[in-house]
């Protein structure tokens, strides 16, 4: 069925992804970035995370994802 969205064009593929439910990721930084390097200061900033024990909620996106794995030292991810 999502071949026959994407054949369709940018409208319909808007339209599935609008009627389809997103998963969301809670994600809370549980160590310090302290000691960290600026690639890794910068994602914890890009995710939204400032402070230790925040939590901040994204969809499940391949993005998202992919920070959360670089990070996976210094966050606890958690699906919503």
């Amino acid at each position: 069925m999502l071949m026959q969205w994407l054949n369709r064009g940018e409208y319909h593929w808007k339209k599935y992804l609008k009627d389809k439910a997103m998963a969301k990721l809670r994600i809370t930084q549980i160590k310090s970035s302290i000691g960290s390097n600026k690639r890794q200061k910068a994602t914890l900033e890009a995710l939204g995370l400032r402070k230790m024990h925040q939590t901040v909620e994204h969809e499940d996106t391949p993005n998202i994802i992919g920070m959360a794995k670089k990070l996976g030292h210094l966050v606890k991810v958690e699906e919503v």
